[in-house]
């Protein structure tokens, strides 16, 4: 039998499956797990240690946090800057000031670009911002999150953890897969690893009359401009999977193709491509 548990966290839909019987105190420490989290990563609360690093410029910052700033630029590392943490600046520029939840379906204040790529320096606990730049942890924090509650579910029984599309595994159901529904048409079945989708067809919003969305591309400090509306990834975990659908919705369906990485890419005219293996 599998139970569900269903709640908001990190200003999205956090959805959490075990397969085993009285899982209620589990699926509980999940969604406790998830709360703690927030209080650490979310951008959007005043009193995060994340809020604070970002005010402060530099910190002696939490296990936590200095895990998960390490993945984001060691990501930004690894895309050659096409995902990078130091976009906050620009999704405020664009609109996106406070949770998505708060934001006014047009605002008559023109967005602006604000330049990325600034420097982030870890040495032991120390997390310090070159001046003149913040971070956002949205996307990779809640993929980390689903993660970190994935590996304690597991304990009770196989599971998964969806954080708003971020999807982390453990362990196969009876049904022999987890179905994950893509779109209407498709489904995919995951038995391992990391799901996530990234697009501008939910989180988007108008600004002075123009279209906004939350995908900030790092080399213009806009949202990005691309022949694609979403892209659906796999990786090894849920954090790889978040950085590789950002990664390959940036670089537009022809480079994606050829990047040969299992993933769905849904282009704006309609059309439904699969890669790495897919079917």
């Amino acid at each position: 039998m599998i139970e569900r548990h269903t709640f908001r966290a990190m200003g999205t839909t956090v959805e959490l499956l075990v397969e085993a019987g009285g899982a209620g105190d589990a699926l509980a420490a999940g969604e406790q797990e998830f709360e703690r989290l927030e209080q650490v990563l979310s951008r959007f609360r005043p009193d995060s240690e994340l809020a604070r690093l970002n005010r402060d410029g530099a910190i002696d910052g939490s296990q936590d946090l200095l895990e998960v700033v390490e993945l984001a630029l060691a990501a930004r590392e690894r895309t050659n800057g096409r995902f990078d943490p130091t976009v906050h600046d620009a999704l405020v520029g664009a609109g996106y000031d406070r949770t998505f939840d708060e934001l006014q379906a047009d605002t008559v204040a023109a967005a602006t670009s604000c330049s990325c790529g600034g420097g982030v320096t870890v040495a032991g606990r120390r997390i310090e911002l070159e001046p003149g730049f913040r971070i956002d942890l949205g996307g990779i924090g809640k993929g980390f999150a689903a993660e970190r509650v994935a590996t304690t579910l597991a304990l009770t029984g196989p599971c998964l953890v969806s954080a708003g599309g971020d999807v982390a595994v453990r362990g196969v159901p009876t049904e022999g897969t987890w179905a994950i529904e893509v779109d209407e048409h498709l489904t995919l079945g995951l038995t391992r690893g990391g799901l996530a989708t990234s697009g501008r067809d939910r989180r988007h919003w108008r600004r002075a009359g123009a279209d906004q969305h939350h995908l900030i591309d790092p080399k213009t400090g806009r949202p990005a401009v691309t022949d694609l509306l979403r892209v659906t990834a796999i990786g090894r975990d849920a954090v790889e999977a978040e950085v590789l659908a950002k990664e390959l919705f940036f670089a537009g369906s022809v480079e994606a193709l050829e990047r040969d990485v299992p993933a769905v890419l849904i282009t704006a005219d309609g059309r439904t491509l699969t890669t790495g293996g897919l079917a």
